[in-house]
């Protein structure tokens, strides 16, 4: 069973940095697309970033030069580099991402638990 865990959330001042995390368990066959996603209290779930296998990225226009996504495959693992945080990046960051369960198997959409984000002073 494949399972996406996040880490990397919390508490920060306006201006500050966190990095999240987010590894897929299970030993899946393979992973096509990666992102980030968030939701604010009240508001619908966003698209942050996403990543493809090979490495093309795709941001926001919100988060565009204050975030960084990237992967290693060789860990099943992505990451979202997050700068100059604002107060309206406040919310829980949901990882997700497309995953091939086995050789056989076609593709399916995982997605994290979420991880608190909260940005004040």
């Amino acid at each position: 069973q494949v399972q996406l865990v996040e880490s990397g959330g919390g508490l920060v001042q306006p201006g500050g940095s966190l990095r999240l995390s987010c590894a897929a368990s299970g030993s899946p066959f393979s992973i096509n697309s990666m992102g980030w996603y968030r939701q604010a209290p009240g508001k619908q779930r966003e698209l942050v970033a996403t990543i493809t296998s090979g490495e093309n990225t795709n941001y926001a226009d919100s988060v565009k030069g204050r975030f960084t996504i990237s992967r290693d495959n060789a860990k099943n693992t992505v990451y979202l580099q997050m700068n100059s945080l604002k107060p309206e990046d406040t919310a829980v960051y949901y990882c997700a991402a497309q995953v091939q369960r086995t050789s056989r198997a076609g593709l399916g959409n995982y997605w994290g638990q979420g991880t608190q984000v909260t940005v004040s002073s």
